[in-house]
């Protein structure tokens, strides 16, 4: 298993050092007011539901842009959203929000769970041979952008725990080589929101 993922991650890392359009955030700060009414003027999400993206990687936000107009990955607002961006338009939006500073999106009275999140991601869990998160998204969850692997510290509870049941049911399938579909689904329902409660009190 552990052969198979190292084995994905320098394909992932290969395939994400094509070139893309270089982004102007100037240009995007006016490009992406559609955008701010959920994700927020700054970048850092007002609700639940929708991801923060300050802070998170170019190119990253790049590639979900442009999945979401693929079909590769579904979210029927999403989708509208960003029907008739170009690649200009993509990676200037990607820049703004990339440049932004990401802040903590709350906290959560459940100690216990703030700490089973911590041993998770820190981890991982041996006796499901779930791997430590921070091995890809960093010791601090602040990803790894060269490699393409998202930023996570401070992002909103609520859109990680619905993500991560997205990739442990396949209804998430955007992810290099299955990558977070495997690893979703050897966490349970306890272990998913508790990670999802420790990251959204991570912020630099």
């Amino acid at each position: 298993m552990t052969k198979t993922i190292l084995s994905a991650l320098v394909f992932v890392f290969a395939a994400y050092t094509t070139v893309q359009a270089a982004g102007d955030a100037g240009a995007g700060e006016e490009k992406s007011m559609a955008c701010q009414g959920c994700h927020g003027a700054d970048g850092n999400s007002p609700a639940g539901m929708w991801p923060s993206l300050a802070g998170q990687s170019e190119k990253y936000l790049v590639k979900q842009i442009k999945d979401f107009k693929s079909g590769a990955r579904t979210n029927e607002t999403m989708e509208s959203m960003v029907a008739d961006l170009n690649n200009q338009d993509i990676a200037d939006i990607s820049a703004y929000f990339a440049s932004k500073k990401a802040t903590s999106s709350g906290t959560n009275d459940d100690e216990g769970l703030i700490i089973l999140g911590k041993k998770i991601y820190k981890g991982g869990n041996n006796d499901s041979r779930l791997m430590a998160c921070a091995g890809c998204h960093g010791p601090n969850a602040e990803g790894n952008g060269p490699a393409n692997f998202p930023r996570l510290g401070g992002q909103q509870a609520e859109y990680l725990l619905i993500q991560l049941e997205a990739f442990a049911n396949n209804s998430r399938t955007n992810d290099m080589a299955a990558m977070m579909q495997n690893i979703a689904a050897r966490m349970s329902q306890k272990e998913m929101e508790a990670v999802a409660a420790y990251l959204a009190t991570q912020a630099e």
